[in-house]
């Protein structure tokens, strides 16, 4: 199965972008007649067949449609601060689509090693999830914002801080709703302040425990993301 991303697609016919054709026509080799996925990463996965194989602009006739392919019950948006090496918040958008969630802000945060992020590079990263891991669903990934701002934004469902001093909190599962909607914070490698904890309390975050181990930032989102694949039936 050949899956093609084409968030723009209408009609009955499609020309793919010259990237994509010339991935279709020369890496993959598929010609006039071959069977192709596309998805408009809002759940839509159509069925077509190659109508012509034109290196440039590859057109395919749409043969079939189907919607809210692989929804998920719940809801998951991951505000994650970036890594300082940016090959591991790359691995972590990777995971995290493969596994599902559906919305990811990166944050900036007091002590965050990394202040700006390319966001066009990140969202081929996840683009390229979705059409290995074949997901009808694209995440949305959001700019970079500040704790701050962030924090002090209206959620509806649960939102959660996930930190590593010492206070009470209570495991990321146990704060997950079965078919709800979460937000999980997770901070960067010296992870949140104590100012930052403090504001997130104020503005009613659950503080969370994503298990007895000390996790790296990404391997922390990746974890936010089974727990919450795992509550939801």
């Amino acid at each position: 199965m050949h899956l093609f991303y084409t968030p723009d697609i209408s009609g009955d016919t499609y020309t793919l972008s010259e990237e994509e054709s010339q991935h279709c026509t020369r890496v993959l080799r598929l010609g006039a007649g071959d069977a192709v996925h596309l998805t408009d990463g809002r759940g839509g996965l159509y069925e077509a067949r190659i109508a012509d194989a034109h290196a440039k602009r590859c057109t395919v006739r749409i043969t079939n449609v189907q919607r809210e392919v692989g929804r998920r019950s719940g809801y998951l948006h991951v505000a994650l601060a970036p890594t300082k090496n940016i090959e591991r918040y790359e691995w972590f958008l990777e995971k995290a689509t493969e596994i599902g969630v559906d919305e990811i802000t990166p944050l900036l945060c007091e002590r965050s090693e990394r202040k700006v992020v390319k966001a066009e590079r990140l969202e081929k990263v996840i683009t390229a999830a979705v059409k290995q891991s074949l997901k009808a669903y694209h995440p949305t990934l959001h700019p970079m914002q500040s704790f701050a701002a962030f924090a002090a934004q209206p959620f509806d469902g649960v939102k959660c801080i996930a930190h590593c001093m010492a206070s009470q909190k209570i495991p990321l599962q146990n704060a997950v709703q079965p078919c709800g909607r979460t937000l999980t914070l997770i901070g960067p490698e010296g992870d949140f302040s104590p100012t930052e904890v403090a504001l997130a309390r104020q503005n009613g975050f659950v503080e969370v425990s994503l298990g007895n181990s000390r996790l790296r930032t990404e391997t922390a989102g990746v974890v936010a993301c089974c727990v919450a694949a795992t509550c939801s039936p």
